[in-house]
Protein backbone atom coordinates (compact mmCIF):
# COMPACT_ATOMS: atom_id res chain seq x y z
CA UNK A 1 0.00 0.00 0.00
CA UNK A 2 1.59 3.44 -1.09
CA UNK A 3 1.87 6.35 1.45
CA UNK A 4 -1.43 8.13 -0.64
CA UNK A 5 -3.72 4.85 -0.62
CA UNK A 6 -2.55 4.73 3.74
CA UNK A 7 -3.76 7.96 3.91
CA UNK A 8 -6.70 8.06 2.40
CA UNK A 9 -7.34 4.93 4.02
CA UNK A 10 -6.50 6.44 7.47
CA UNK A 11 -9.11 8.99 6.56
CA UNK A 12 -12.01 7.05 5.84
CA UNK A 13 -11.60 5.69 8.89
CA UNK A 14 -11.42 8.97 11.10
CA UNK A 15 -14.65 10.00 9.51
CA UNK A 16 -16.58 6.79 9.81
CA UNK A 17 -15.19 6.63 13.55
CA UNK A 18 -17.00 10.11 13.99
CA UNK A 19 -20.19 9.38 12.00
CA UNK A 20 -20.61 6.19 14.39
CA UNK A 21 -19.50 8.48 17.41
CA UNK A 22 -22.25 11.17 16.12
CA UNK A 23 -25.04 8.23 16.46
CA UNK A 24 -23.79 7.88 20.14
CA UNK A 25 -24.36 11.65 20.88
CA UNK A 26 -20.48 13.07 20.34
CA UNK A 27 -20.20 16.39 19.25
CA UNK A 28 -17.18 16.60 16.87
CA UNK A 29 -15.10 19.44 17.37
CA UNK A 30 -11.73 18.80 15.28
CA UNK A 31 -11.20 16.28 12.85
CA UNK A 32 -6.83 15.68 12.34
CA UNK A 33 -6.11 18.59 14.71
CA UNK A 34 -2.52 19.05 13.92
CA UNK A 35 0.21 21.39 15.52
CA UNK A 36 3.87 21.38 15.96
CA UNK A 37 3.59 18.46 18.42
CA UNK A 38 1.55 15.62 16.94
CA UNK A 39 -1.79 15.00 15.87
CA UNK A 40 -5.18 14.21 17.25
CA UNK A 41 -7.29 12.09 15.24
CA UNK A 42 -10.84 13.61 16.83
CA UNK A 43 -11.76 15.87 19.12
CA UNK A 44 -15.15 15.26 20.75
CA UNK A 45 -17.71 16.76 23.34
CA UNK A 46 -19.61 14.48 25.17
CA UNK A 47 -21.40 15.44 28.30
CA UNK A 48 -18.80 16.56 30.65
CA UNK A 49 -15.75 15.49 28.70
CA UNK A 50 -13.46 16.77 25.99
CA UNK A 51 -12.36 13.19 24.66
CA UNK A 52 -8.78 13.38 22.73
CA UNK A 53 -9.73 9.83 20.28
CA UNK A 54 -6.96 8.39 18.60
CA UNK A 55 -8.59 6.15 15.88
CA UNK A 56 -6.95 2.91 15.14
CA UNK A 57 -8.41 1.25 11.83
CA UNK A 58 -7.12 -2.47 10.94
CA UNK A 59 -8.71 -5.11 8.83
CA UNK A 60 -8.37 -7.60 11.62
CA UNK A 61 -7.03 -8.07 15.20
CA UNK A 62 -5.30 -11.32 14.67
CA UNK A 63 -1.40 -9.74 15.43
CA UNK A 64 -3.15 -7.51 17.98
CA UNK A 65 -5.96 -4.87 18.70
CA UNK A 66 -5.77 -1.88 17.27
CA UNK A 67 -5.05 -0.19 20.86
CA UNK A 68 -2.06 -1.99 21.76
CA UNK A 69 -0.73 0.53 19.15
CA UNK A 70 -1.49 3.16 21.20
CA UNK A 71 2.01 2.59 23.58
CA UNK A 72 3.57 5.10 25.77
CA UNK A 73 5.09 7.27 23.66
CA UNK A 74 2.49 7.99 21.22
CA UNK A 75 0.47 8.54 24.74
CA UNK A 76 3.00 11.56 25.86
CA UNK A 77 2.88 12.87 22.17
CA UNK A 78 -1.09 12.59 22.32
CA UNK A 79 -0.89 14.24 25.69
CA UNK A 80 1.16 17.21 24.35
CA UNK A 81 -0.70 17.75 21.76
CA UNK A 82 -4.25 17.90 23.89
CA UNK A 83 -2.37 20.50 26.16
CA UNK A 84 -1.69 22.74 22.88
CA UNK A 85 -5.33 22.36 22.01
CA UNK A 86 -6.38 23.11 25.22
CA UNK A 87 -4.44 26.63 25.64
CA UNK A 88 -5.36 27.62 22.53
CA UNK A 89 -9.26 26.18 23.12
CA UNK A 90 -10.12 26.77 26.97
CA UNK A 91 -12.72 24.68 27.67
CA UNK A 92 -13.20 25.22 31.54
CA UNK A 93 -16.03 23.24 32.16
CA UNK A 94 -15.28 20.13 30.50
CA UNK A 95 -12.54 17.29 31.90
CA UNK A 96 -10.20 15.91 29.24
CA UNK A 97 -10.42 12.23 28.62
CA UNK A 98 -8.38 10.26 26.07
CA UNK A 99 -10.38 7.36 24.32
CA UNK A 100 -9.08 5.24 21.31
CA UNK A 101 -12.02 3.93 18.83
CA UNK A 102 -10.93 1.01 16.62
CA UNK A 103 -12.38 -0.17 13.72
CA UNK A 104 -11.82 -3.21 12.09
CA UNK A 105 -12.50 -3.05 8.38
CA UNK A 106 -11.49 -6.72 6.50
CA UNK A 107 -12.25 -5.39 2.60
CA UNK A 108 -10.80 -1.79 3.93
CA UNK A 109 -12.69 0.90 2.49
CA UNK A 110 -15.53 -0.97 0.72
CA UNK A 111 -16.36 -3.03 4.02
CA UNK A 112 -19.66 -1.60 4.38
CA UNK A 113 -20.20 -1.87 8.44
CA UNK A 114 -17.14 -2.31 9.83
CA UNK A 115 -16.55 -3.64 13.49
CA UNK A 116 -16.50 -0.54 15.82
CA UNK A 117 -15.08 -0.81 19.39
CA UNK A 118 -14.79 2.39 21.74
CA UNK A 119 -12.62 2.09 24.70
CA UNK A 120 -13.09 5.68 27.31
CA UNK A 121 -10.42 7.04 29.09
CA UNK A 122 -7.81 4.44 28.04
CA UNK A 123 -4.23 6.41 29.73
Amino acid sequence: MSGGEAKLLGRWGEAKAAELLRQRGYTILAAGYRCRFGEIDLIAKHDKYLCFIEVKLRKNDTFAPGRAAVDKRKQQKLRTTAEFYLAEHPWEELQPRFDVAELYAPQGMATQSPTFYYWENVF
